[in-house]
């Protein structure tokens, strides 16, 4: 009954989706910008009703609402735009929407508006700057010298909003801990840092665990990260028959080594052999439509990881999103190409070929006489330029991001975004050229701030509107870092890597993130990497709250585990066993009503069951699932 309540609880709290996935750019844009655009587009907001933005529009008109996302049937835009009546149909004169047209956007409105990232159909103003930009500092306030705190308070002064309050020494070593390794703190590393008087505890922890003696369970961690962004795995598509290539042996040695980022750039652009792989991408079996063929790849794929441009719009047309045309793209594409590459526009040929080019000429440009290993060294020395403050600002905003839960620039790939705040993203993209493109210094930067140092803002359910930064927000556990929490707690690790690479120590614990993904993984949101993904889901879904309930891989592990755990504590009584558990998984004690209800399931002689209900109760709370 308790498995079914709690399926049932939280499936309510989910939206279902039906059908295909509604393709926003290329389905509702032209339906808008045909019927909508005369009145509610670009400067136009008759009845008080802007469709600019997905903002504007669910913010409706001056009679009200006018969507209601996930409630097409509920939505005044349906009714009026199904209607015959002239004293309410919409739009009010000129050419009808189909019924085709009807349905695509009732199934949008079902699907949650789905809208593209940064995407106005009024021309945005704000053009990223190129070049990097040196920004002056505010004067420091009270005492909080940090460069971080000190553009963030002048930040938070401006916006008239309170300094986020320090967090307590206990979830301050759980975050760390979880961000920068990957893994929870043992109980007993957290009864020694509670009991540390120094000041200085929090900056010398962090700069212990990204000294190069803690270089394997860094990089070990940080693995997942870039395997999503580099979209590399151990299994899956294209691997069997060749038309995908592994780069997993050298991103651990340059994760390792803690390789400068411009470097670890360039080897992935113009690739020694054993990182060809990722801009090889997947060569399909059969065929492809021209967007998926190997040289635009490449060039959607650098675009995207590293200066977070969506050139995939544009490989298609010029882009309805951002100012990216498709002669752009392709240009980028036939640096890659080993053959002439004729342009296709919406996947039928034009009989132009395209030119081998360089996004941002003004800081050079490719030769297109020279062979595709010459034109790649070229690109990687244009993308790489001391001037392309983007490859830099993309970069440190993708930290940022993963440290304090919401990017500078939102969502990460939107790099054409404004930044909500251009001080702080410039300052952090100079600072890591400044310390020789040192990952782990800007990481150590962020975390020695009082801003990552602070307690997580608080949401409130169905806040929306424009993002003003008022301290972290808290993460999801990666599938990776849920496995591996589950495997430390218990002690059940598996002893076998499935990653191809040369690993550095012997006795460490094997990581979820060096193994191919399991059905639990999966259901987690670890993805499948046929695509780059930047960020991974923060919210449940139905898969996920299945799986966690009665999912017999975690229902397994829970079990083997419960029997670990009492092998291990043989002769420990259940007071002792309970204030462990909370130490481990919560960085904290159990409070006493906690510890009466704990003390009580499993009296004084705990057996397997009833430890591992406990364990189940204890891993599906939020404390425990978020990187609060």
């Amino acid at each position: 009954m308790r498995v079914i309540q709690a399926i049932f609880l939280m499936m309510s709290l989910l939206p279902v989706v039906l059908g295909a996935q509604v393709d926003f750019a290329h389905e509702v844009v032209p339906i808008l910008k045909t019927h909508c655009g005369e009145c509610h587009l670009g400067v136009k907001k008759k009845g008080g009703l802007s469709m600019n933005t997905r903002e504007a529009l669910l913010a409706g008109s001056e009679s009200g609402e006018v969507l209601i996302s996930g409630k097409a049937g509920e939505s005044l835009l349906m009714k009026v735009i199904a209607s015959h009546d002239p004293d309410i149909q919409m739009p009010p004169k000129g050419k009808r929407l189909g019924d085709s047209e009807i349905g695509v956007l009732k199934a949008w409105i079902d699907q949650g508006v789905p809208w593209e990232a940064g995407y106005s159909f009024k021309k945005p103003a704000y053009e990223p700057p190129l070049k990097p930009r040196r920004p002056e500092l505010p004067v420091a306030a009270a005492g909080r010298e940090h460069p971080v705190d000190r553009i963030l308070d002048a930040y938070l002064a401006k916006q008239t909003l309170p300094t986020p309050a320090k967090l307590e020494d206990g979830t301050f070593l759980r975050r760390v801990h979880l961000d920068l390794w990957g893994l929870l703190p043992a109980p007993e590393k957290l009864e020694a840092f509670l009991a540390d008087p120094a000041e200085d505890k929090r900056d010398r922890l962090v700069r212990e665990m990204l000294m190069l003696n803690s270089s394997q369970v860094y990089a070990e961690h940080w693995m997942t990260f870039w395997n999503d962004l580099l979209r590399n795995d151990y299994a899956g598509t294209g691997y069997i028959d060749g038309g995908r290539k592994q780069i997993s042996g050298w991103l651990y040695q340059a994760l390792l080594a803690n390789k400068p980022y411009d470097q670890f750039v360039r080897e992935l652009v113009s690739p020694v052999e054993a990182s060809e792989g990722f801009g090889r991408g997947i060569k399909w079996r059969g065929q492809v439509s021209a967007g998926q063929e190997v040289p635009v790849q490449f060039a959607q794929s650098m675009g995207q990881a590293f200066l977070g441009i969506n050139l995939k719009c544009a490989s298609c047309h010029d882009s309805f999103i951002d100012r990216w045309k498709l002669d752009e793209a392709y240009g980028l594409a036939a640096v890659f190409s080993a053959e002439p590459l004729e342009i296709h526009r919406c996947d039928k040929p034009t009989g132009r070929k395209a030119q081998p080019a360089w996004l941002f000429p003004e800081l050079g440009q490719i030769d297109a006489a020279l062979p595709p290993p010459e034109r790649l060294k070229q690109l990687a020395q244009l993308m790489t330029h001391p001037e392309n403050g983007r490859l830099t600002r993309t970069i440190v905003n993708r930290l940022w991001h993963r440290l304090m839960g919401h990017g500078i620039v939102h969502p990460v790939d939107a790099m054409q975004s404004e930044p909500w705040s251009s001080d702080l993203l410039d300052f952090l993209a100079v600072d890591l050229a400044d310390h020789g493109y040192d990952l782990k210094h800007t990481m150590a930067l962020i975390c020695s701030s009082q801003a990552y140092q602070s307690v997580t803002e608080l949401i409130k359910e169905g806040e929306a509107g424009e993002y003003r930064y008022a301290g972290p927000r808290a993460k999801r556990m990666t599938a990776e870092q849920f496995a591996d929490a589950v495997w430390q707690i218990t002690g059940t690790a598996p002893s076998k890597i499935d990653a191809p690479i040369k690993r550095a120590g012997g006795g460490e614990m094997v990581r979820a993130g060096l193994l191919k993904s399991d059905l639990l993984m999966r259901s987690l949101g670890r993805p499948n990497r046929e695509q780059i993904v930047s960020m991974r889901p923060n919210d449940l879904t139905t898969l996920e709250a299945r799986d966690l309930n009665n999912g017999p891989i975690l229902t397994s592990r829970l079990e083997n585990g419960a029997e670990a755990i009492l092998k291990q504590k043989e002769g420990t009584n259940s007071a002792s066993l309970i204030k462990w558990l909370y130490a481990y998984a919560y960085s904290r004690l159990p409070s006493p009503t906690e510890h009466a209800v704990a003390q009580e399931a499993l009296g004084e002689t705990p057996g397997v069951s009833v430890l591992q209900d406990l364990l189940w109760a204890m891993l599906v709370q939020p404390e425990f699932q978020m990187v609060r």
